[in-house]
């Protein structure tokens, strides 16, 4: 079975988009936007068939996929030929990360022939997005002082900016500012690659579609955040939320306004996964998600 591989190239999202409305499977992995940012650390490729569309990543000397993007009712043929090209093409046991629960339940796999494990750390983190807009009640006390604290230090030293194309480079001198000061330790390197990610995007933003807010202090850019919005679903996809932590309230300040601003209809908010790491999982955990959204790991046997 010859299939042609394909790149991730800015000038066919249009043609990318029309396969993920095959199936909405909520999880972030299955938001466009993510595809471009992650495609240079996944070298990531894939091919058509008669079903849909199937995804081709490799990282680390390891190749493996996600859920084909295709209709529920294509799903089980879509990951049979998805099998096939992995086992007689690759020449390796079919390895898919990431799949989210409804698409595992519709596939029922035989537990003979696959490993059907859950992921924790992968677990997309949803919000009620009217909450995180207003911030009511006790739960969100802690977020609203912070806020109020920011507010009364900053509150007419502050300008909230929606980016053009052309700030491309001012963003990535903060972005770059960032990532130093926050001396990230990754075996990795996801964070390196994220930054490539995001100027790569930024660079063919006439082609992408995304959303963008910066807020600058003082006139200096200290907090910049990307999101999706899928009217489908309701749902504001958050991929990119970077802040000056050393700037009391600036994270939640930013976090609030963005939905404030470009999402004012979403009824919810993905905020994606914590990838294990326990202090982003505590601060995931303190907005109160509404639920998680679970993923599985599957591995034929």
């Amino acid at each position: 079975m010859d299939r042609e591989l394909f790149e991730v190239l800015p000038e066919d999202y249009d043609k990318l988009k029309s396969y993920y409305k095959l199936r909405r499977p909520v999880t972030c992995e299955n938001i466009i936007t993510d595809c471009y940012i992650w495609k240079n650390y996944y070298n990531t490729r894939y091919y058509i068939n008669e079903y849909g569309l199937v995804w081709i990543y490799e990282n680390k000397d390891e190749i493996f996929t996600t859920m084909p993007l295709c209709t529920y009712e294509d799903l089980l043929k879509c990951f049979e030929d998805m099998r096939l090209y992995f086992n007689n093409v690759l020449g390796r046991k079919l390895k898919v990360y990431l799949a989210e629960e409804d698409s595992v339940e519709c596939l029922h796999l035989p537990c003979d022939k696959y490993l059907v494990e859950e992921e924790r750390d992968y677990y997309d983190y949803v919000y009620d997005a009217d909450k995180l807009r207003r911030l009511p009640g006790k739960h969100y006390h802690k977020k609203k002082n912070h806020i109020n604290a920011f507010l009364k230090e900053y509150g007419d030293r502050y300008k909230i900016v929606m980016p053009c194309c052309a700030a491309k480079d001012e963003i990535m001198a903060f972005l770059k500012r960032w990532h130093s000061e926050r001396d990230i330790e990754d075996d990795y390197n996801r964070d390196d690659y994220e930054l490539d990610g995001i100027e790569y995007i930024l660079s063919n933003c006439g082609m992408i579609h995304y959303y963008m807010m910066c807020i600058y202090v003082d006139d200096v850019m200290e907090a910049f955040t990307i999101g999706t919005y899928i009217k489908e679903e309701k749902t504001a996809y958050i991929h990119v939320e970077k802040a000056n932590p050393n700037i009391r309230g600036l994270y939640p300040f930013v976090n609030q306004q963005f939905l404030v601003n470009c999402f004012p209809d979403a009824e919810y908010v993905n905020r994606e996964d914590d990838m294990g790491l326990e202090g982003l999982r505590k601060a995931k955990m303190s907005y109160n998600p509404v639920k998680l959204v679970k993923k599985y790991t599957i591995t034929e046997l």
